[in-house]
């Protein structure tokens, strides 16, 4: 909770694009009255990730998270007598509640869902995996849609399978409909996995005897008032309801990304799924190897429903979800992923994936696979966390790990936190989050070890972490491009080594400071 509340990557003068597109329409609804952005930029500057139409700027993301900051934002404006309110507490405040808070509510949420088929001991590391070697980490970590649309769809499921096991009753089924359209108007691409969460609904209610007709009906009853608003505001600003963003794009370098197929999407391609799963810089298996153990541990999520039948909806849909997820990866430009952790339009297939990992580690418990177990894991945490804590990794670098988060690490350029905002310069605060990372994923592993032979399994366990260590050492080349990265990341960052920051600011500093 501390490393997710507290932590803050950020760096104003890279000007996130993705981050502030959306909240310069927040500011512009509140202190213009306008989804437009032309009035808000001439006031608070330039950012990219817009769209155009008839001379209007516009984010060219989908809408919810612009609008779910509105109040936040005019809360801060309240509480400053309607004064401007600066960047850095935008950003800070707008992520805590929009995407930090949901996630650690999700938390509850799937430690419930896992609890109730594998041990105490395994809900409870692959929690911890989930929340600090994954992609929630990194997304939970940014004002973007990513880990906000994966929240609203595990809600969404869990309320459903709730209602299979008879738990609450049939009116959660519209409460999932609404969270599933929620996730919609937050990110395009989450259509895929709401439409399937319908998909759930109907087999569930198979399942249990009940009228497959009206549970879907009851799903969709509750996203019937989402949609049409997503609808109306496609047509309002971009000439149609059928008009995303995305096809009027302002710049015209990413407009080809979104030609061709629906929206970009098109027929696979084998290199953009190889490398959104394998490559060193961003593949999602290569950031995260213990989300390995999910694809595998599918079978056992199938073969279980033998003697508990409520797993076989899920074990459809979880297959569905990642046919479909990397069905899309495979069909986009893999270079539009940009300056992320790892693919971020995957994020929201990675929770659905936890209920196989962990049947597959309580299926095996012998020393050496279990062993291997904890050290996929365990490098996941310690390779996507400590990529988190920089989070801006360029798309042009040979490996994030060695070439960039290290060497920032080892110069004292550790991630900003609230605590240099109260006086405690870096590098020890930084520090601090960064082993409250390792023995967070210390912890979850020893959760994992077997009865028996624990010097063996901790022994592969470590030969795991290495090995994958080494990959990523193998992978980092000193180019050019890393090092350009690297100089940039030191010259932009928020808070250097034994330098003080200032919160209420847009840059970090004092007016005094320049």
């Amino acid at each position: 909770m501390l490393l997710y509340c507290l932590a803050f990557p950020y760096h104003p003068a890279l000007r996130s694009p993705n981050e502030l597109s959306r909240l310069m329409q927040t500011r512009a609804l509140v202190d213009f009255g306008e989804a437009s952005v032309n009035r808000a930029m001439r006031v608070y500057g330039p950012v990219g990730d817009l769209s155009v139409f008839q001379g209007r700027y516009y984010p060219s993301k989908a809408p919810l998270l612009s609008y779910a900051a509105v109040p936040i934002y005019a809360a801060l404006r309240a509480l400053v007598g309607g004064r401007l309110v600066p960047e850095i507490p935008l950003v800070f405040t707008a992520r805590l509640f929009l995407t930090v808070l949901p996630t650690l509510l999700s938390l509850v949420l799937l430690r419930r869902f896992l609890g109730t088929y594998t041990t105490a001991r395994i809900s409870d590391a692959l929690v911890v995996f989930y929340a600090l070697g994954t992609l929630a980490f990194s997304y939970s970590l940014l004002f973007m849609s990513h880990q906000t649309t994966a929240t609203l769809l595990f809600a969404g499921f869990f309320l459903t399978w709730r209602w299979s096991r008879s738990e609450i009753s049939e009116i959660a089924l519209s409460a999932a409909g609404a969270l599933a359209a929620l996730a919609v108007t937050a990110e395009y691409t989450s259509a895929l996995c709401a439409g399937l969460l319908a998909v759930y609904a109907l087999l569930s209610a198979r399942a249990r005897q009940s009228s497959a007709a009206r549970a879907v009906g009851l799903f969709a009853l509750g996203a019937i008032p989402f949609l049409p608003l997503l609808l109306l505001y496609h047509a309002a600003h971009f000439g149609g309801p059928l008009e995303p963003g995305y096809r009027h794009l302002a710049d015209a370098a990413y407009q080809p990304w979104h030609v061709g197929g629906f929206l970009g999407i098109r027929t696979p391609d084998t290199r953009a799924l190889f490398l959104s799963l394998f490559s060193p810089l961003r593949g999602l298996l290569a950031l995260a190897p213990g989300l390995g153990l999910g694809f595998i541990g599918l079978r056992y999520v199938w073969t279980r429903r033998r003697d508990n039948p409520e797993l076989r909806p899920i074990a459809i849909l979880t297959t569905m979800l990642v046919v479909g997820y990397l069905y899309f990866t495979a069909s986009f430009s893999y270079e539009s992923w940009g300056w992320t952790t790892g693919p971020r339009h995957l994020t929201g297939l990675v929770p659905f994936l936890l209920l196989p990992a962990g049947l597959f580690i309580e299926t095996n418990s012998t020393p050496l696979v279990r062993g291997i177990a904890i050290g996929l894991l365990a490098a996941s945490v310690a390779v996507t966390g400590l990529l988190t804590l920089v989070n801006y990794i360029p798309d042009d670098v040979s490996d994030g790990l060695f070439g960039l988060a290290v060497p920032l690490f080892n110069s004292g350029y550790v991630v900003p936190s609230l605590l240099n905002f109260v006086g405690w310069t870096n590098p020890w605060p930084g520090f601090m989050f960064m082993t409250l990372l390792c023995l967070s994923g210390a912890w979850a592993g020893w959760l994992l070890l077997p009865s028996r032979q624990r010097i063996l399994s901790l022994l592969v366990a470590s030969l795991t972490v290495v090995s994958m260590l080494i990959v990523h050492r193998l992978a980092y080349r000193d180019t050019p491009q890393d090092r350009a990265a690297l100089t940039l990341l030191r010259q932009v960052w928020l808070a250097p080594p034994g330098r003080d920051v200032v919160f209420w600011s847009s840059n970090g500093r004092r007016p005094s400071d320049g």
